[in-house]
């Protein structure tokens, strides 16, 4: 058997389409820390759209918005985090941590 073999794999949620995964929790990390959908996305190195249309596809979703705009006015637009973002947000990098401990697991299991 090959040397260093490891097992890999990532995990979303999804119902019809994909709802959340890793790159929309950083969406949402990157929303939550710069208050701005347009700086998200050029921390992210993507696009205003791009981002845009992920954080309109979470809000159509869910049970109740994930991010919460406001256009510009005099001190600007902006972007929060609503507390049901932060759930799915929280609730995700749990269960990111238990599917990285159950490949590592799962990788110690493989044959010498």
């Amino acid at each position: 058997m090959a040397t260093n073999l490891r097992i890999n794999g990532r995990i979303w949620l999804e119902a019809d389409e994909r709802f959340f995964g890793i790159g929309r929790m950083e969406l949402l990390e990157h929303i939550q820390q710069t208050g701005s959908i347009n700086q998200a996305a050029k921390a992210m190195k993507m696009s205003y759209k791009r981002a845009w249309d992920l954080v309109q596809s979470m809000n159509a979703q869910a049970a109740a918005p994930l991010v919460s705009t406001q256009t510009g006015g005099e001190k600007g637009g902006g972007a929060i985090v609503t507390e049901e973002g932060l759930k799915y947000l929280n609730h995700f990098k749990a269960l990111q941590q238990r599917f990285r401990e159950f490949l590592e697991q799962e990788t110690r299991l493989l044959p010498a």
